[in-house]
């Protein structure tokens, strides 16, 4: 409870120094910057708010690691396959490495998609600037065909968003389930041999997948960090044209 109070308190903060840092810089700029208001105002909130969440996801993972580390450093003991005996804690190393070759494989999987999600952040800008301007004159502004012209570069983008996510998505379920059978595969000789019972095995499973999960926070919330990813694109698009602006 405290952490979680904290955190939220922290990342208010983090946004109010990262508005009033920009704010005064953008009011002395004379030109206009495309999409400052959502950058002042909508962007700044969603980085912290999603560094705070992956903030405190990453606090609970390393209780959770401290916690299961000892107990599947002991159970890696039991393991009798030639690859892995003789080295201390290999159920541990197994899931760093196999944590660390997912989180390699997700970044090259959806390369593609922080550019994506920036770009879509720039259609949805340009429909809404269109429907904000009609609020006040529905005479000149979000005429039939221009709300069309925009949402069809809203579909065209979200469709694109939605394929590149669909091979993205066939990877990481793919991962996750054959993560559930890696300690199986790996303990299933100690099993056949008699050299463990079957409720080694499941503390076995069960502490590999603790550890695992922990491991692998970043590639679970892969779909979180592409969104954080594309905010800061735009965010360092906006911090250079102020730069630009203010020589």
């Amino acid at each position: 409870t405290i952490t979680n109070w904290f955190t939220r308190v922290y990342s208010f903060r983090w946004r109010q120094a990262i508005t009033f840092g920009y704010f005064p810089r953008w009011r002395n700029v004379e030109h206009d910057i495309e999409g400052a208001s959502q950058r002042l105002q909508e962007d700044t909130y969603k980085f912290a708010k999603i560094v705070e969440t992956l903030g405190l996801q990453v606090v609970r993972a390393i209780m959770t690691l401290i916690a299961f580390i000892p107990v599947l450093w002991a159970l890696s003991e039991h393991v009798t396959l030639d690859a892995f005996t003789g080295i201390p804690g290999s159920l541990v190393w197994v899931a760093l490495f196999v944590s660390l070759g997912g989180l390699v494989v997700s970044w090259f999987v959806g390369w593609f998609l922080p550019g994506l999600e920036y770009n879509n952040q720039k259609v949805e800008a340009a429909f809404r600037k269109e429907l904000v301007l009609a609020e006040t004159d529905k005479a000149n502004y979000a005429s039939e065909e221009t709300v069309l012209s925009l949402f069809t570069g809203l579909r065209v983008n979200y469709q694109r968003l939605f394929n590149h996510y669909g091979y993205f998505d066939v990877w990481q379920n793919l991962y996750s389930q054959v993560m559930v059978i890696v300690p199986y595969v790996i303990m299933g000789p100690s099993l056949f041999a008699g050299a463990i019972m079957l409720g080694t095995l499941v503390k076995v499973s069960n502490a590999f997948q603790k550890v695992h999960q922990s491991f692998s926070l970043f590639t679970e919330n892969w779909t979180l960090i592409t969104e954080l990813r594309s905010i800061w694109k735009r965010l360092k698009e906006f911090e250079q044209n102020l730069e630009k602006h203010n020589e």
